[in-house]
C-alpha cells in the first residue's frame, strides 16, 4: 500500500495539508502517517549565562524554577501535539482514508523526514505554518528545509484545498522534471486530469523535441496534453498560466541548474511558490 507523510502543526494550513492528503490517499489507496514535530524551542527556555549576576542560592533557585517551567512546557507541548495528530487522524478517517497513523516526534522536522520517508511515496507540508497569520508574505520556515531534505516528491499545500481537475507541468527537460513526467505517466493520481506542459524559453527544434517527447509519454499513458513553449521569465509565465488557465496544481522539478528549477529552492523560487495560489508538487 502506498504511504503518505503529512506534517501538521495546528495552523490553518494544516487543514489544507489534511485535505490534500485525503485527496491523494483516497485516489491512490494510500495510508497516511500524520506527524507533528515538537521543536526544541517549544519545550526549553533559551540558554542564558547567569554566571556572575546572581548569588549562589538565587542562581540555584532560578535554575530549579526554569527546569520546572521547561518540564511544564514540554508536557503542554506533548498534550497539544497529541491533540493535533488525533484530531487530524479523525479528520482523515472521516474523509474516507482507510488507514491513518498519528505520530509525535521531538526535535527537528528534518530528522523526522529522514526517519519516516524511507517507505513513503509522498511528503505533504503546508506552504506556511503556525505564523502564517503574522507573516503572510513569508513561507513557512520548515518548507524549504523539508523540500531540500526529502528524497521523495513533496506536495506543498496551498491555504485551502479545492478539487484538482487541471495540472500544469513546468517543463525544463532536466532530470527532476523527467522523473515527474514518468511518475505521472505510471501513477494512479493524475489520470483523468487535464494537463498543460509549459517550457519557458526559445522555440527551437531541440526544445520542441524534448517537450514533445515528454508530452508523448503522457499521451501514450492516456493524457490529453497541451504542450507550449513561451519566452519570458519562468516565474511570470508560469504564474500567469496558472491563473488564466484555472490550473489547480503545479508540478515542478525541485533542484537543478536550469532557470526554471532554480526558482524552486532559493530566493526566486520562494517568490514563485509564494506567488501562486495553488499547491505545488516538487520532484527531485
Amino acid at each position: 500500500m502506498p504511504k503518505l507523510i503529512a506534517f501538521v502543526d495546528g495552523s490553518v494550513y494544516s487543514e489544507s495539508v489534511l485535505d490534500h492528503a485525503a485527496w491523494v490517499a483516497t485516489t491512490i489507496g494510500a495510508s497516511v502517517d500524520v506527524v507533528h514535530v515538537i521543536g526544541r524551542r517549544d519545550v526549553s527556555s533559551a540558554p542564558v549565562d547567569l554566571s556572575g549576576n546572581l548569588e549562589a542560592g538565587a542562581h540555584s533557585a532560578l535554575l530549579n524554577d526554569l527546569a520546572a517551567h521547561d518540564e511544564q512546557r514540554a508536557k503542554l507541548a506533548r498534550d497539544r501535539g497529541r491533540l493535533i495528530v488525533d484530531t487530524a487522524r479523525s479528520r482523515l478517517l472521516t474523509a474516507g482514508v482507510g488507514e491513518v497513523h498519528a505520530k509525535l516526534r521531538m526535535g527537528d522536522i528534518v530528522d523526522a523526514v529522514h526517519e519516516l520517508e524511507a517507505d513513503a511515496d509522498l511528503v505533504l507540508i503546508g506552504k506556511r505554518g503556525e505564523a502564517a497569520d503574522f507573516a503572510k508574505l513569508h513561507l513557512g520556515s520548515n518548507l524549504e528545509r523539508v523540500a531540500r531534505t526529502s528524497r521523495k516528491p513533496v506536495l506543498v499545500a496551498s491555504r485551502a484545498f479545492k478539487p484538482v481537475n487541471r495540472f500544469l507541468i513546468a517543463f525544463d527537460g532536466g532530470e527532476s522534471i523527467m522523473k515527474a513526467v514518468n511518475h505521472i505517466a505510471a501513477g494512479t493520481l493524475f489520470p483523468g486530469l487535464a494537463c498543460t506542459m509549459i517550457m519557458v524559453g526559445k522555440e527551437t527544434p531541440e526544445n520542441r523535441g524534448k517537450l514533445e517527447s515528454s508530452a508523448g509519454t503522457l499521451r501514450n499513458a492516456g493524457y490529453a496534453v497541451d504542450a507550449l513553449i513561451e519566452p519570458g521569465e519562468p516565474d511570470k509565465v508560469i504564474a500567469a498560466h496558472a491563473e488564466a488557465d484555472h490550473i489547480d496544481l503545479l508540478v515542478m522539478g525541485a533542484y537543478g541548474h536550469s532557470r526554471v528549477r532554480s526558482f524552486i529552492i532559493g530566493s526566486t523560487t520562494t517568490e514563485m511558490i509564494r506567488s501562486v495560489r495553488i499547491p505545488v508538487m516538487l520532484f527531485r
